[in-house]
């Protein structure tokens, strides 16, 4: 029998389409069904490795564990990942296809489709139903020639489509009646129903704005979605996310991290966030990197040697220095690690001209930028004895003295072998594991030795796992679930 389909767009950007599919995923899969999440065209620098070799946006790995399974990379063909404001790295089949300017990925679209509609094909062999989650708003009509992330998706596969609007952000009703009256003829049939996300407050108030939609639009409504305040505990995929953590603040222990241009897997502060003795403050350009932090974290960047520029030109890197030369510690992971060295070279000019630049010079080390990209996922043991894992997704290679002293001992598969750099007192170290933070006995050492004493109870694994069942329970609670899934085709 061949699997049913629904899409799921938005009338914007951050409506809440990846959390939204992840509680669909959750729900179907609970339900008894072969779910399976799909996305065929994003936008992020925050992606996991699968289990097939290759990388995919973050979302859809979080939907394929809310299906139960491990994410692959049919399940996001074609992810582009930021480099500048005009270009983009381009991923297909989980695997780098080279670089592109917005321009230039307009012609590619054509036989990009056809890598989509591959996967596609091969997700719906071993599945009853897939989830399929757009990209941006059917609204930007003037992308839709060549369009392979909404409506393109939707008419070349015959997927039926779900319209999302989110009140949260204001103007609900103009978002969903505007999206009725730009998008063609065509494309307004695609549409099957609607429903609203983030309301707070009494639903009921909004009866007459249903009306009002429906009326103007004639498509059907699935119900209101009250604004869920877990999810923001949900790995994120946009680094928008990252604008309403900025201020977040919980325990003494005050861990910084700059806000880079092309900020990477920032999810791996998430585990973090969840600990009673810590704030982590996501320091916005323009401010000074605080001079009571325990630990300056220098996350992963889509652009080591772009992002070096701009922490320079924010000043970062003369607070870093006063930091560490008042006692404090810090930890460089990914693109962090590497900035943390004495060079950054790109022979090949892998992100911009060819030539090298000078690091922060707290480790001895220096990385070497090359075209091959290491996709794995680890596990070993950190310095400190303690069992740690994660993935590494990174190119170049980094070297010097300091390795002698590694951070961790892992095993990719192949056998053990050094990952990253520590000083020689210990106070700086850089890692190319991303995801650390996510093992419960490695993040409260690791914290232990910052000065935490009060530690979360609860699993970091197991929380995202309850979370995911209760958005289910409140997706099912709020929305028409049995015509939701009634209108896959």
């Amino acid at each position: 029998m061949t699997a049913k389909a629904l899409m799921f767009q938005g009338t914007g950007s951050d409506v809440g389409k990846s959390v939204l599919v992840a509680g669909l995923c959750r729900l179907a899969a609970r339900k008894g069904l072969r779910v399976r999440p799909f996305k065929p065209q994003n936008m992020s620098n925050n992606a996991a490795v699968t289990v097939d070799g290759g990388e995919i946006g973050r979302a859809q790995a979080l939907q394929a564990r809310a299906c139960g399974l491990e994410p692959h990379t049919d399940m996001n063909p074609v992810l582009l990942k930021p480099e500048t404001d005009l270009g983009s790295q381009v991923v297909v089949h989980g695997k780098a296809r080279g670089h592109a300017k917005a321009r230039d990925y307009q012609a590619m679209k054509p036989e990009l489709l056809g890598a989509v509609r591959e996967s596609f094909t091969r997700l719906k062999e071993d599945a009853d139903l897939i989830l399929v989650e757009g990209a941006g708003s059917p609204a930007e009509v003037n992308l839709r020639a060549g369009d392979i992330a909404n409506m393109g998706f939707a008419e070349a596969t015959g997927c039926p489509v779900v319209l999302i609007g989110d009140i949260d952000r204001g103007g609900v009703i103009a978002s969903l009646v505007g999206t009725h009256a730009v998008i063609p003829e065509a494309d307004r049939t695609r549409i099957a129903a609607y429903m609203i996300n983030k309301f707070r407050g009494d639903v009921s108030l909004f009866d007459e704005g249903l009306r009002i939609v429906t009326e103007r639009t004639g498509w059907p409504s699935l119900g209101v979605v009250p604004y869920f305040p877990e999810a923001r505990k949900l790995p994120a995929e946009d680094a928008v996310a990252l604008e309403s953590a900025v201020h977040e603040a919980a325990g003494p222990i005050r861990i910084a991290v700059p806000r880079l241009s092309r900020i990477a897997n920032f999810d791996d502060l998430d585990p973090l966030r969840l600990e009673p003795d810590v704030t982590v403050d996501i320091v916005e350009p323009g401010r000074a990197l605080p001079g009571d932090a325990a630990l300056i974290l220098i996350p992963g960047s889509k652009s080591t040697i772009g992002d070096l520029a701009d922490l320079r030109a924010q000043g970062w890197d003369v607070d870093i220095a006063a930091h560490v030369r008042r006692g404090g510690r810090v930890l460089g992971i990914c693109g962090g690690y590497q900035m943390l060295g004495r060079k950054v070279h790109d022979p090949d000019g892998l992100e911009g001209p060819v030539g090298s630049a000078d690091g922060l010079g707290l480790l001895d080390v220096e990385t070497v930028l090359s075209p091959e990209k290491a996709l794995t996922r680890i596990t070993g043991t950190a310095a400190t004895g303690k069992p740690v894992s994660g993935y590494e997704i990174h190119i170049g290679r980094t070297d010097g003295p300091d390795r002698d002293r590694p951070f961790a001992t892992i095993d990719d598969g192949s056998g053990p072998h050094r990952d990253g750099a520590c000083s020689r007192s210990r106070q700086i170290a850089g890692s190319y594991l991303h995801g650390m933070f996510s093992g419960d006995e490695f993040r409260r050492a690791f914290l232990a030795e910052l000065g935490a004493t009060h530690f979360s109870d609860t699993s970091f694994e197991m929380e995202i796992d309850g979370v995911l069942d209760r958005l289910a329970d409140h997706l099912d609670a709020h929305l028409d679930i049995e015509t939701l899934f009634g209108l896959a085709r």
